[in-house]
């Protein structure tokens, strides 16, 4: 059994078609979790209508209207991310934690009133900064027996006809060289496996994430005569997601001749920036009514894929090792569209309660690159994904000299009905108290956070689906200063 040796390029077009750049890329980059500041995540992140917070401008950018002074918010925070999967009967718990800073940003407020009550421009204002969306640091344990298939019944039925200088040197041929599978004496092209395509292993994968996405803004808003609040904001999201993987099978209970175990080995390593705009109005109803209404426009990611494979199989008397050529791959995702619509209702100066619901189609995110058409991808991102809704409610009151705030978020499932039992919603739970002087503001926000949803080892026809429980518990601290 000979060696294939491919070239980067082909390399690169073959692992698009195995381990990355494919329909969970486009999902990654399109869903966007609670962030930002302290106040803004106290609160669920419902502040389409309300404004006057930085986070705001990446929601509604008409929230920079309502500004009256300049202001420079700073915002640390420490995450902790845990995950339980059930496979199979067994279960397993992770966990990991990260300190990282949730916004940065600055206003510069402008009065451009002339003094007198006639319709004009009161005030435009300018404002840049960032604000931290998703986190991406979590650790997944998954452990089962499996008595219907193997990785391997997958390899086998893939490598059917071809001949072994024709196998992808990403999966089929990784297993090739390290005696996985196998021809058939006399017939170059029928391939057999080194287990029972009946399955009967215990099968493992850890995976281990890290990264998040950062945008920063640059936003212009103004307000008119107290009742209109317009504002645009011009994003430049960066993107970094790094993954670390390791899938196991092993003969758990010695009832396979000459096998012990193999394990497959990946890295994939993600990084760039993209590009959006976001277009937003706030109308007073009354003194006490505001209405919002945001549109964002997809954003247009440039994103660098680096990766490696690797693969050990141990028997009895052997082992054997292969590694896949490592290789890069630079391609693009389009994320889709978002409309929000909001309405605020303020007591006076005592509090808000206030509520957005965003519409969102993730069926309509792509990929493209000008070295693969990714056809089949982008029909699995229409197949498998549909349009969702998100809600986010909030509210904050007065208590002199403390303020307190809550919140909830539900986001819709991305997924249609027939490709998954699990609905794969997600939601979160906020609070938070603040401190407001004329100069300076402090506050503290906790948000926990969930979602569930059905993670398949290998392909979704012979393996039954892993469900993964994420939680999360995130603590903000926001420190002001207005000038």
């Amino acid at each position: 059994m000979k060696k294939i040796m491919l070239t980067l390029a082909i390399a690169t077009i073959a692992v698009s078609q195995t381990f990355a750049q494919n329909e969970v890329d486009a999902l990654r980059y399109s869903r966007l979790t609670l962030g930002g500041t302290a106040r803004f995540t106290a609160t669920g992140g419902a502040f389409g209508a309300v404004g006057a917070d930085f986070s705001s401008l990446g929601i509604n950018p008409a929230g920079i209207g309502i500004y009256k002074k300049s202001e420079i918010t700073f915002t640390p925070s420490i995450y902790m991310g845990n995950s339980n999967s059930s496979y199979n009967g067994q279960s397993m718990s992770e966990g990991r934690s990260n300190f990282n800073l949730g916004n940065f940003g600055m206003i510069f407020s402008m009065n451009t009133d002339n003094g007198t009550d006639k319709p004009g421009w009161k005030n435009v204002n300018f404002g840049f900064g960032f604000n931290k969306y998703n986190n991406y640091n979590n650790r997944v344990s998954i452990q089962g027996s499996n008595t219907e298939s193997s990785l391997l019944t997958d390899y086998t039925s893939m490598a059917q006809g071809s001949l072994p200088k024709d196998l992808s040197n990403y999966t089929t041929g990784l297993a090739f060289n390290t005696y996985l599978i196998d021809t058939i004496p006399g017939n170059q092209t029928s391939y057999f496996s080194a287990i029972p395509l009946s399955g009967g292993i215990l099968q493992n994968k850890t995976i281990e994430t890290t990264g998040a996405i950062n945008e920063m803004v640059f936003s212009m808003g103004g307000n008119y005569s107290e009742k209109l609040y317009l504002g645009i904001t011009v994003g430049v999201p960066y993107a970094k997601y790094n993954q670390i993987s390791s899938y196991k099978e092993t003969d758990d209970g010695d009832s396979i001749p000459n096998f012990k175990s193999f394990t497959i080995n990946d890295e994939v390593k993600t990084n760039g920036t993209g590009l959006n705009f976001k277009f937003g109005m706030i109308y007073r109803i009354t003194d006490w009514v505001r209405i919002g209404m945001a549109v964002h426009t997809p954003t247009s990611f440039n994103l660098h894929d680096s990766f490696s494979r690797s693969i050990e199989a141990r028997y009895d008397n052997k082992n054997y090792t292969d590694e896949a050529p490592k290789g890069t791959f630079n391609y693009n995702v389009t994320t889709p569209m978002r409309a929000i619509g909001s309405i605020a209702f303020l007591i006076n100066k005592m509090g808000f309660i206030s509520a957005d619901y965003e519409f969102v189609d993730y069926s309509t995110a792509r990929l493209n690159s000008s070295n693969y058409m990714f056809n089949s991808e982008n029909a699995a991102v229409q197949n498998y994904y549909t349009s969702a809704g998100n809600l986010h409610i909030g509210t904050e009151w007065n208590l002199s000299p403390i303020i307190i705030r809550a919140g909830y978020s539900m986001y819709g499932t991305p997924y249609k009905p027939i490709t998954s039992t699990n609905t794969g919603n997600s939601s979160a739970i906020s609070a938070g108290i603040g401190l407001r002087e004329e100069q300076y503001f402090l506050d503290i926000s906790y948000v926990y956070s969930m979602q569930s949803e059905d993670y398949y080892l290998y392909n979704r026809s012979l393996v039954n689906p892993a469900t993964i429980d994420f939680n999360s518990h995130t603590l903000l601290f926001t420190f002001g200063i207005k000038y």
